[in-house]
Formats: structure tokens, C-alpha cells, sequence
């Protein structure tokens, strides 16, 4: 069963998520809040495993909600759900520790499988926004100077193994440990260790954000 706390102002909205969690399998809606101060209280009160947050919250936005829950609680999972899509905000948003960014169009199948999904350490992003962010992150390449295959890599100034370095490249292609274990032929438990690993050489706390440094330091 997934905990699930939702910040949402806008009542309607609310109402309307509040129905689809309750009536969803395996999750459980365990409290709400109208605002920004009121989610950092509930996270503390509740300890969710996920919570769905709004960005535009009065008192404090979303995004400082998420910094401020992340610094007490840094596993729970923070799944953006928002009718913003500026770069700023998107890139904002992970900067603060987001697990996932789903925009409140999204239907009731994809809100529920982006819960399941930031739930088991998988990133979410929402297909409107993901070239978006993708291509914003893609580097310059320099076509004056060919570099050998064995260079690729160049950039890994984090002290990743090679083998890290595989695992991360399918981490950026949204491979589950369990699917990564397979693809190399090792055990879950070893996939699960090398993925600890990298978070934490990469500074970050969610593979999202891992994926996301990745691209963005040209690793992958």
C-alpha cells in the first residue's frame, strides 16, 4: 500500500483527486493540505511514501515545499502535479528534489501509474514536457575535434566506475533495478547497490535527479 499525502489548493481539484486515490488499488490517501506550510506539517505528521504537489500554493509555492520537505525526509517521493510547464519551474522543481513532474491534464491512469512509478524509485516525466527538458539539458557537441570511443565518457569528473556508469546509462533510459540486473547480468541486490552508489557520488537523492545530472554533465 502507498501512503499518499496531496497538496492541492484548489478545492475542485482536491475533491477530484482525493476521489480517484480512494478508489485506486494499493494506494492510500492518508491526509490532505490547502498550502504550502500546511503540506510541510502533514509530511512531518503522516510520513508519507508519496506526495502529490501542487506548485501554485499560497503561503509558499510547492517548490519551496519540496525543498523544505526533502531536507526532514529526503526518501519520500515528491511527484509535481501542476498546469505549469515553464522551463523554469519544471527545472526549478527538480532542483529542489522532485521525483516526478506530471502536468494536471494528465488522465486519471497516468496520475495513478506516476504514483506507482516515484513510488518505486523511478522517475516520472510527463510525456508534454520531456523533449522539453531533454533538449535543454543536451550539451553542444564540438564537431572540430573527434574524440575515440574510449572518451566518452571524459566528463565523469563524480568518480563513477565503469560499471556505474552502465548502470546509469540505463537509469536514464527509465530501467527499474530489476530490469537493470537483467540487462547486465547481475543481481538485484548488486544493481540496487550500484544505484545507492551513484546517488550519492552524484550528490542527489532520486534517480530523477541522477538522470537528470546525467544528461546535463554529458555522463550518458
Amino acid at each position: 500500500m502507498i501512503n499518499v499525502l496531496l497538496v492541492e489548493d484548489h478545492e475542485l481539484y482536491r475533491m477530484g483527486l482525493s476521489m480517484l486515490l480512494s478508489k485506486a488499488d494499493d494506494i492510500n490517501l492518508v491526509a490532505e493540505a490547502s498550502d504550502g506550510i500546511e503540506g510541510i506539517k502533514k509530511a512531518r505528521e503522516t510520513e508519507p511514501d508519496v506526495i502529490l504537489m501542487d506548485i501554485g500554493l499560497p503561503n509558499i509555492d510547492g517548490i519551496e515545499a519540496t525543498w523544505r520537505i526533502k531536507e526532514f525526509s529526503p526518501d519520500v517521493k515528491i511527484l509535481i502535479f501542476t498546469s505549469r510547464d515553464s522551463e523554469d519551474d519544471v527545472f526549478e522543481a527538480f532542483k529542489a528534489g522532485a521525483d516526478g513532474y506530471i502536468m494536471k491534464g494528465a488522465t486519471p491512469e497516468q496520475t495513478i501509474a506516476a504514483i506507482k512509478s516515484v513510488n518505486e524509485g523511478i522517475g516520472w516525466i510527463d510525456p508534454s514536457i520531456a523533449k522539453m527538458v531533454f533538449s535543454n539539458l543536451q550539451k553542444p557537441v564540438n564537431n572540430n575535434i573527434t574524440q575515440p570511443a574510449s572518451t566518452k565518457n571524459s566528463n565523469n569528473t563524480y568518480g563513477l566506475t565503469e560499471r556505474e556508469l552502465d548502470v546509469l546509462e540505463l537509469m536514464v533510459e527509465g530501467l527499474s533495478n530489476p530490469q537493470i540486473a537483467d540487462k547486465l547480468v547481475i543481481t538485484r541486490a548488486t544493481a540496487k547497490a550500484h544505484v545507492h552508489s551513484i546517488l550519492q557520488k552524484l550528490c542527489v537523492t532520486s534517480r530523477t535527479q541522477a538522470t537528470v545530472t546525467a544528461m546535463k554533465e554529458g555522463l550518458v
